[in-house]
């Protein structure tokens, strides 16, 4: 209950900065780029339940729909200010909804793709399915983009037994600091 309630605190105070950034960034998505401004990806949320979580599109229409790192060439499939977007954690903005409809948190194990089954089947095994997804995670601070799914899933269940408040915020904090210095981002 606690953890819900901080994430709502959050949402209020991060919306009045969070909605110029969002019109900004949905003006330029549009401007470059054909399509839709957000992504909706089917992601798995708490107790391997499938929701939709959207994104601000950074990839050209009719990429397959698999992690970033299993795409060969993945620069290829940016758009113009896709890189960009990416690198600094902007797409990730409209997360912001699955927060308030209660389906992800500010922090907990990223959300798997609904077709990353190696992930899904590890977290299930460690108990890690039983947690919200969040925004950003243990995995994220910890190593993003450049760790194995072993690596991530070991980040996760060690965020299972060792969550609370504190954590929370000392992820938080990092994620900040990893946002402005792009650390571990590669695609």
């Amino acid at each position: 209950m606690m953890k819900r309630t901080v994430d709502l605190v959050l949402v209020a105070l991060l919306i009045p900065f969070l909605l110029p950034a969002f019109f900004a960034i949905a003006v330029a998505v549009r401007a470059t780029s054909r399509g839709p401004v957000l992504y909706w990806s089917e992601r798995i949320g708490k107790d391997n339940t499938p929701f939709n979580m959207p994104k601000f599109r950074t990839m050209v229409l009719n990429t397959p729909p698999v992690a970033t790192h299993l795409l060969q060439q993945p620069d290829k499939y940016l758009t113009s200010i896709g890189s960009f977007l990416r690198k600094s954690s902007l797409d990730e903005i409209p997360q912001v909804l699955c927060v308030l409809r209660g389906e992800m948190s500010f922090v907990g194990p990223r959300p798997a793709l609904f077709n990353q089954h190696d992930l899904i089947r590890m977290r299930t095994e460690n108990g890690v399915h039983r947690l919200l997804p969040g925004i950003t995670g243990l995995a994220q601070i910890t190593g993003r983009d450049e760790l194995s799914v072993e690596a991530k899933v070991k980040c996760d269940e060690s965020y299972l037994v060792n969550r609370s408040l504190g954590l929370d915020l000392k992820i938080l904090c990092k994620t900040g600091l990893s946002v402005l210095t792009r650390k571990n981002v590669v695609h």
